[in-house]
């Protein structure tokens, strides 16, 4: 029997911990059918204590947005207890910033969801974990600590604790599915076929405006590029979007980007250059489909 993933939650709100159920497929007891086993608190004491006890025992945390959350996180790092992370948040407002932050004060294999995008919480979770297995030790910030001994002791400490937890999720993952690619295993229920129109089109506007920055930063030095496109063409994949679609949201960009090159006077042929970016992109997407073939023993 396969066992499922153990999901530490921490919540402000009722509503979330009552809606979460829904969206996964609970483990209850010590019963094995479900992928999931689910433990939650709404007091942080009760949390610390828990998560304090045994790292092993734990796969991902789910925190809820509030205004105590990066002091969490700042206290979870602090204490070398790393884990994969989801954080849901009540709105759906632009998080671009928050997130940076929140992954500047952790790591960052983290995950950001709405409340509204809470039908995709399988795959951030998925998502959360595999970006966890890959994550390096130079991608996580250091506690600051006054004494150089001290901070020289944190980057150990965290360093072994997280290729523990590296080492231990990627072998769950391996007995769970039976190969390292465990994290891209995909539900039909989240494609973007099977989605009701409003998620539907919450879903495409999502990846029009990921595609959007990716093209805005394609040419130039920005670090995070790479980080952008895999972020894009994850959930492209797990949704099951078809490359045509992808092409789509290209060319409706590039007519968007040559009205307003029209208005200014300037010559469209700039955009040509920017089919590399959508090859880029498509290629990204053929190594993702590559790496969830199952390996043959």
């Amino acid at each position: 029997m396969r066992s499922p993933l153990s999901i530490c939650i921490f919540y402000t709100s009722d509503d979330l911990v009552q809606s979460l159920p829904q969206f996964l497929s609970v483990a209850s007891g010590h019963q094995d059918d479900g992928r999931y086993h689910i433990t939650s608190f709404r007091s942080a004491q009760e949390f610390y204590r828990f998560i304090g006890r045994d790292t092993r025992h734990i796969d991902c945390l789910i925190l809820q947005d509030s205004a105590e959350l990066i002091q969490l996180l700042a206290d979870l790092q602090h204490q070398a207890l790393l884990f994969p992370v989801v954080v849901v948040a009540e709105t759906g407002s632009s998080h671009a910033e928050l997130l940076a932050k929140l992954q500047a004060t952790y790591h960052s294999a983290l995950v950001y969801l709405s409340k509204t995008q809470l039908h995709q919480l399988g795959w951030a979770i998925n998502h959360a974990i595999g970006q966890f297995i890959q994550l390096s030790s130079t991608q996580q910030p250091v506690a600051a600590f006054p004494a150089a001994d001290s901070v020289e002791r944190s980057i150990t400490q965290q360093s072994l604790s997280l290729k523990a937890q590296q080492i231990r999720l990627a072998e769950k993952l391996k007995e769970r599915l039976g190969y390292l690619g465990v994290y891209y295993k995909r539900n039909p229920q989240n494609f973007l076929r099977h989605m009701a129109q409003p998620q539907r089109e919450e879903l495409l506007q999502q990846l029009r405006q990921e595609y959007r920055e990716i093209i805005l930063t394609y040419f130039s030095d920005e670090p995070d590029l790479n980080q952008k496109i895999d972020n894009f063409v994850n959930v492209a994949f797990f949704a099951d979007v078809p490359v045509s679609q992808i092409v789509e949201i290209h060319m409706d960009l590039m007519d968007e980007f040559a009205k307003q090159l029209k208005l200014e006077g300037r010559s469209e042929e700039i955009l040509l250059d920017y089919r590399l970016t959508l090859i880029d992109t498509i290629a990204h997407l053929c190594e993702m489909y590559r790496r969830s073939i199952p390996r043959e023993s």
